[in-house]
């Protein structure tokens, strides 16, 4: 996808990823945006084409009602203007330096664009040593984001509410995470562009000044004779007579030359524009070719980890229809409460569309009550435990060796441990949960089944969320 598609992929990513978006981005909308979607974009779709009319969809829907995000998205968003007026004042200013003094003499051993030579040839060599020093490792963005960070909060705190404001936040931070290597490469054209325009000002000064004055060649040196400054000459100006086609003075037009002697400037300019073409101009132009050809790649092929477990469900809802989530309880009975909380969960989790069956309770003890000719392809299977049992690897864990066995068959597997009892029980407990926690955890992880704790009464709907993505994440790896 583009880089502005792609933009409105982090951005619903964002909001939907964070709980304090929820007044203005609810689960329905959610449901509705893979629907509305899907149905756009036909059942044959590549998943960046769905992701991408998905977004601008919800996007168009969210900024009808809170335009913070749209706001921010477009603060964020390039505008091409901006790089084209920074290359022309670079030009501008190139044109407006004076490099030559009051005098109108130019000085063959220090020409009037020594500096700019100077800085352009220290330019290469740190791209080089930064390149050799850099190599394989990621620039760091940490100035970059925050810079960027704050704009997006900026603008979000003038529009919005607290919820859409923290949303905006995260996904100016996350994009510029993503887009760093586009942000550099867009930054080096538009220097190695405003550096060739800068020279060229110069130059383009000079020769306009030339028209109206005429400048006089000169030297002059304490230690050097006319065949010292003739071999300086042959080295300072050897790009300059290779790009012109201009013969290089001889010793006695040199010696000839030297102060308070002078001659007209005209082939010394010529041979200066020459040096500076060589040297500035040219090799700056090639560098903005290349680093433009390769931004405009990654600006029309931004990259979307599409393995994260937030695209994989909404990935998995578009290609196979709704989420299908199993829940098995063993050894409890969830209340009403419970069963409430697992639906918000699973609404949250898996969108608004996805099909919940709660299994009957399996009896402790009884591993091997799940029917094995029920098909659970594309399931996410979930075994539902009480933490206030204790785990035992004689039957709770012969309840995970059971179902691990149709691993192959669900999209994941996940253990579910219900807090809600305990949290009643031992809430002020901090060590003894902790110890509960290490030792269902310990046994999820000898089944290689991840386990993820909540209390359904009250669930945390973004925290499970995240542990869910955690899970899920394992899985996909």
């Amino acid at each position: 996808m583009d880089e502005f598609a792609a933009m409105k992929v982090i951005a619903v990513r964002a909001v939907e990823t964070g709980e304090s978006a929820r007044s203005a981005w609810s689960d329905a909308d959610r449901a509705w945006a893979s629907r509305a979607a899907a149905e756009v974009v036909g059942a044959n779709a590549t998943p960046d084409a769905f992701l991408a009319r998905r977004a601008a969809l919800a996007v168009e829907r969210l900024g009808s009602r809170e335009g913070a995000l749209r706001s921010a998205i477009a603060a964020l968003s390039w505008r091409p203007w901006l790089g084209a007026a920074i290359v022309g004042l670079a030009f501008v200013l190139g044109l407006a330096l004076d490099q030559i003094d009051g005098t109108q003499r130019v000085n063959i051993l220090a020409p009037p664009v020594i500096g700019l030579l100077a800085w352009n040839l220290a330019v290469y060599v740190a791209l080089a040593v930064g390149y050799v020093v850099r190599y394989g490792e990621a620039a760091s963005t940490r100035g970059l984001r925050a810079f960027v960070a704050r704009l997006g909060t900026g603008v979000a705190r003038q529009r919005g509410d607290d919820g859409v404001r923290g949303a905006v936040s995260s996904f100016a931070d996350d994009w510029v995470r993503r887009a760093a290597p586009l942000y550099r490469l867009r930054a080096a054209r538009i220097l190695h562009l405003a550096a060739a325009l800068l020279a060229t000002g110069v130059l383009a000064g000079l020769y306009l000044r030339g028209l109206a004055f005429e400048y006089r060649a000169t030297w002059e040196s304490t230690f050097l004779d006319a065949q010292d400054v003739r071999r300086l000459v042959a080295f300072l100006y050897a790009s300059g007579a290779w790009a012109t086609g201009i013969s290089l003075p001889t010793v006695a037009e040199i010696a000839a030359i030297r102060a308070p002697n002078g001659e007209n400037a005209a082939r010394w300019l010529h041979l200066i524009a020459g040096t500076v073409i060589a040297v500035v101009i040219a090799p700056r132009l090639l560098l903005a070719f290349a680093t433009g050809a390769l931004e405009r790649w990654r600006a029309t092929h931004f990259g979307v980890a599409l393995d994260e477990p937030y695209f994989q469900r909404l990935l998995r809802g578009y290609r196979g229809g709704p989420a299908r989530v199993r829940v098995l309880p063993y050894s409890t009975t969830p209340s009403a409460a419970a069963l409430a909380g697992l639906e918000a969960i699973v609404v949250r989790s898996f969108g608004g569309s996805a099909a919940l069956v709660v299994s009957p309770p399996v009896a402790y003890g009884a591993d091997h009550a799940f029917p094995s000719d029920v098909s659970l392809a594309g399931t996410t299977l979930v075994a539902l435990f009480n933490a206030t049992a204790t785990p035992e690897r004689e039957t709770h864990g012969a309840f995970l060796t059971a179902l691990a066995a149709r691993r192959g068959d669900v999209e994941t597997l996940v253990a579910l441990v219900d807090e809600s009892t305990w949290n009643a029980r031992f809430a002020g407990d901090a060590v003894r949960t902790a110890e509960r926690h290490e030792a269902w955890e310990r046994l999820g992880d000898e089944h290689q089944v991840p386990t993820v704790f909540v209390d359904l009464g009250q669930p945390d709907l973004a925290a499970t969320d995240a542990a869910l993505d955690a899970a899920i994440g394992d899985r996909n790896t």
